[in-house]
């Protein structure tokens, strides 16, 4: 009995902890910041709050805490993301219009809501819900870089180029000039062992485990860079077609694109980049953010090299990290909220945190992959296509929440994501 009331414990104080940090994210914004939605791939910060909240009440609280009743039984429509067995719900490019509930609603719902599943938690069976209360936390950490990412999309949109946070110098010293880190081949094991016990949290897509076999090759030991990038941008990579796939080079030109996402050009000043932090001049030492796949594909053809599949970037985080270490870099907890220039150091750095990582492989089912039962499984493995895999985490992942074997997934044309690239090379 002691041991099930220390579970509930601990799973009670991070659930006030992963809640509490949502909230913070929405400190010192305007209700106007909070109810915008910028483009149809972004929400609204109010909207990210209040889905949030409606993971815990649709899936914990409405079918386990006996007498609960909904806090509104109109957000079951307003706050459903793309659970199509619990019912209909909003249209995703429309969220901006939901002007009504307001933030201090959503913030009223968030207590009742928090109030319910701490009482939920203090009951005898928190230790059979505990693994549906970790998704729903994992799910809200989701949301907090989701914030983050969908803030600066807005932002970005102002004329006046307002600052989430004012700017915070990052301590550094020399630039690390990069190497390539040579990587055995043969047959490796990759993916979480949810099913065979494996330790700690694991959506269901990082499994199962399973064999790969690789050839050997080298890994570029940190991202590229923005001065990297910026040498591509003046050869003349985003207007050569040889470069690019055909779907990539027709975005291009549908698009204008010509750097980027966020760089801007200065009048006198050379490139400058747009950050949560404001506007400010391109580090050129930083590792270049804000890239679809398409783009970080043709910078890899560009450079005579390749992206990474995931089975090889996964097997390359494995050297780093060796055995039970947690990964550590440049996360949401530093309070940088950009990407820096990478520390000198032996071997392979930046694997986590800074920028999520393209890969070359294509999202979809590991070996024997199924997804759970019931609405949950809707979580992962309805978006099993026509997207790429990213790895390592970024500078607003919230700290301890990427794995080795964590999947990230987006489509090749997205890059308001913080997301980067590194290079590999056949051995």
């Amino acid at each position: 009995m002691l041991k099930t009331a220390a579970k509930a414990g601990g799973l009670a104080d991070r659930f006030r902890r992963v809640r509490a940090t949502s909230a913070e994210l929405a400190v010192g914004l305007s209700p106007e910041d909070q109810v915008v939605q910028s483009m149809p791939d972004a929400s609204p910060v109010k909207w990210h709050l209040a889905h949030t909240t409606w993971f815990f009440e649709t899936f914990l609280l409405s079918p386990n805490l006996p007498g609960y009743r909904p806090f509104d039984p109109a957000f079951g429509y307003l706050f459903n993301s793309y659970y199509e067995a619990v019912g209909a719900r909003h249209p995703r490019p429309r969220r901006g219009l939901v002007t009504r509930p307001g933030v201090a609603e959503v913030a009223a719902y968030r207590d009742h809501v928090d109030a319910a599943m701490l009482t939920l938690l203090e009951r005898g069976d928190a230790e059979r819900l505990a693994p549906l209360v970790t998704l729903g936390l994992a799910h809200e950490e989701q949301h907090q870089e989701l914030i983050l990412m969908d803030l600066l999309h807005l932002f970005s949109c102002n004329p006046v180029a307002p600052a989430y946070r004012p700017y915070r110098p990052a301590l550094r010293g020399p630039a690390h000039e990069g190497r390539w880190i040579a990587v055995d081949g043969g047959i490796v094991a990759v993916g979480h062992d949810r099913e065979g016990g494996g330790e700690g949290f694991a959506f269901d897509n990082e499994g199962p485990r399973h064999e790969v076999l690789l050839r050997p090759f080298r890994l570029f030991s940190r991202a590229v860079t923005n001065g990297e990038w910026l040498a591509f941008v003046e050869d003349g990579g985003y207007r050569n077609p040889a470069l690019w796939l055909s779907d990539g080079w027709a975005t291009v030109n549908a698009e204008g694109w010509e750097a980027p996402a966020y760089w801007r050009r200065g009048e006198d000043s050379g490139w400058r980049e747009f950050t949560l932090l404001g506007e400010h001049p391109l580090d050129e030492d930083a590792p270049v953010c804000h890239i679809g796949f398409y783009e970080a594909d043709a910078f890899a053809r560009w450079a005579g090299k390749r992206l990474p599949t995931e089975a090889e970037w996964e097997t390359a985080a494995g050297t780093v990290l060796g055995s039970g270490l947690s990964p550590t870099g440049n996360t949401l907890g530093s309070g940088l909220l950009r990407p820096v220039a990478a520390a000198r150091g032996d071997g392979l750095v930046q694997m986590f945190g800074d920028v999520w990582e393209w890969t070359a492989s294509a999202y979809s089912g590991y070996p024997g992959f199924r997804p759970a039962a019931g609405a949950v499984g809707e979580y992962n493995g309805k978006f099993m296509a026509n997207q790429y895999v990213l790895r390592g985490g970024c500078c607003a992942t919230p700290d301890g929440h990427v794995r080795a074997t964590y999947r990230n997934f987006f489509y090749p044309h997205q890059r308001w994501m913080f997301s980067g690239v590194r290079l590999a090379e056949d051995a």
